[in-house]
């Protein structure tokens, strides 16, 4: 017979177990698009926990890539440089095992990065009423493209011009003012219909 373990902690830690109908899902990056405020980053943290996947930030990515704050990017080099990085970066993140990844509000309106998306990845729109958007994003300043401006009008104006680019993800799912995880419920329920 032999003795329990004394020291349980000193194990490695045990992947999440991923349920068998989830386990379809796993098999392509899950791809999060939508404006700002909608919860890409922290939503996306707790839908990859739930699949058992790595999550991927291309904001993070793009930051520790050029080596700067994406306000900085933006302030000294300019939104086009901004854009041009994201594209690079998110093509190489495409390119890595499947995983989810959050993207900035305007990555998917490039129709190279869209296109690449699409084709390697299941895209997903999280889509949110924009008094709510303004709320969220209102409560920190690293958005530059909201600093000192009305956030409503700004979202209002980025909704109309980029809203017939996110209509393009393959999945698209309403969200509100509610738990993060009921958003994740919400795009489970429906990645396994986009599959069905």
């Amino acid at each position: 017979m032999t003795e329990p373990d004394p020291t349980p902690d000193a194990a490695p830690e045990a992947a999440p177990q991923v349920s068998d109908d989830l386990a379809p899902l796993r098999d392509k990056t899950i791809v999060l698009v939508g404006l700002m405020g909608v919860g890409k980053s922290s939503v996306g943290r707790r839908l990859a926990n739930v699949l058992g996947l790595p999550f991927r930030d291309a904001d993070n990515e793009v930051e520790a890539a050029a080596g700067r704050s994406i306000s900085e990017i933006f302030a000294e080099l300019g939104e086009p440089a901004f854009r041009d990085g994201e594209r690079r970066v998110i093509a190489r993140l495409l390119d890595e095992p499947p995983h989810v990844l959050a993207t900035g509000g305007g990555a998917f309106v490039n129709a190279e990065t869209r296109a690449l998306i699409n084709e390697k990845a299941v895209s997903v729109w999280l889509k949110a009423d924009v008094e709510l958007l303004a709320r969220r994003v209102s409560r920190k300043d690293n958005r530059p493209l909201v600093r000192g401006k009305d956030p409503v009008k700004v979202l209002t104006e980025l909704a109309e011009a980029r809203y017939p680019a996110y209509a393009e993800a393959k999945v698209h799912v309403e969200t509100g003012d509610t738990p993060h995880m009921v958003a994740v419920e919400a795009i489970l329920t429906a990645l396994r219909q986009s599959r069905a």
